[in-house]
């Protein structure tokens, strides 16, 4: 274990908010387990603990591993990466998982350890990273929306329209984060203007294809539709989901009712991945959801701080493209359980139960463990101003 310590590199403040998010999980998680034990008859409560306590360890041996390999090879491997990620979407779409019956085509089995892999979250993953390396590459060049179209467009384009069809959210946090990514990479507004124009008309003819053809894409976009007429009509009947997490997290208060003791647990569905923050704040109150926003608060700032040291335009897109969308995910799981953003499905990072999440938020976190490793950026990281300095000079 000392030697293992002695290995560890990168910021340290960013290895210490994970490992304080990790073991905050557990009692949240072990809690709401009781639903998967008692509603969906799926093993026992210390069963669920001890698959959470494996998917953690896992994917800390993957953070540890790669945040060894230097920064610098992601940027080869986005490309080796880009075609093996679209074969497995499509794989994904065609074989995907059905899990209690609904449709889970963006889930496939991984053999012999019976975990659930999200391809759509790799898929995410290196398309940001791809995204990165090319505005990169091409900062100095004028870049026009023709110039652009095949070697950045195309491939984003192809693997967002294979997450598509059995996963909205992921792809518009993907799209999302592209573009904002572009923004800060210094592309054009105005070609980014363009780009949004070409996906919003994209999901219309994509909506209304589906619609034409029902048989097709069963059921998914009757679900985007419900979601958001449900949010936006006031005088619409809520979501069982919503109406059951807006119940725990009234009934938490500011102290909370306790570990262990929500009672929403038992009615919640994924209460153990979805709506973990409903049941953080209905066991640890008001108190217990400050100390969660304020990790993420503190995990976004070391990844602003380390973006700002970095002494590469690619090491500095490389921790915006695969740290903010960690962040922002987090915001939309919160924002879903305070029902102020329809329901997405996205979980909790580092907090909610689940494989792919995991593994995928840990494999983004070496990433930026790596870059903050390299010894120039490492100096820099050390000698940083003070963080309230900082902050005035952001403000002022």
């Amino acid at each position: 274990m000392k030697n293992l310590l002695k290995n560890i590199e990168g910021d340290r403040a960013i290895w210490a908010i994970v490992g304080v998010l990790a073991v905050l999980s557990f009692l949240p998680v072990y809690s709401a387990s009781t639903n998967l034990v008692y509603v969906v008859n799926n093993g026992t409560t210390t069963f669920h603990l001890f698959k959470h306590a494996f998917l953690l360890s896992c994917g800390f041996l993957i953070i540890y591993a790669v945040h060894k390999i230097p920064f610098r090879y992601f940027s080869g491997g986005s490309v080796l990466m880009l075609p093996l990620v679209m074969l497995l979407l499509l794989y994904t779409i065609t074989q995907g998982t059905v899990i209690g019956g609904a449709n889970a085509s963006r889930w496939i089995q991984i053999p012999f350890i019976g975990v659930g892999f999200q391809t759509s979250t790799l898929a995410g993953l290196v398309i940001m990273v791809y995204t990165a390396r090319y505005l990169a590459r091409n900062k100095d060049k004028q870049i026009t929306l023709k110039k652009t179209m095949v070697q950045l467009w195309l491939p984003v384009a192809v693997i967002l329209g294979l997450i598509l069809p059995a996963n909205f959210s992921t792809t518009a946090i993907v799209f999302l984060m592209v573009l904002l990514l572009a923004f800060i990479g210094g592309y054009p507004l105005k070609y980014i203007a363009s780009v949004v124009g070409v996906g919003v008309l994209s999901l219309t003819l994509f909506v209304l294809t589906a619609k034409a053809f029902p048989d097709a894409m069963p059921n998914r976009v009757d679900t985007w539709i419900s979601r958001i007429d449900n949010f936006s009509n006031k005088n619409a009947e809520e979501g069982y989901q919503v109406e059951k997490a807006k119940i725990a997290i009234a009934s938490g208060g500011l102290q909370g009712r306790g570990p262990g003791k929500s009672i929403q647990k038992n009615f919640l569905p994924q209460s153990s991945s979805d709506f973990i923050f409903a049941i953080i704040v209905e066991e640890y109150g008001l108190f217990g959801a400050i100390v969660v926003i304020l990790l993420y608060f503190m995990l976004l700032f070391r990844f602003v701080m380390a973006a700002k040291k970095a002494t590469s335009i690619f090491a500095t897109l490389l921790i915006v493209g695969v740290g903010l969308p960690i962040i922002f995910q987090a915001i939309i799981n919160m924002a879903v359980a305070v029902n102020l953003f329809p329901v997405t499905g996205q979980t909790l990072p580092l907090i909610s139960s689940g494989g792919t999440s995991i593994w995928m938020t840990c494999f983004a976190i070496g990433i930026i463990l790596s870059v903050t490793a390299d010894k120039e950026i490492k100096e820099n990281l050390e000698n940083e101003e003070n963080p309230l300095d900082i902050l005035h000079e952001a403000i002022g």
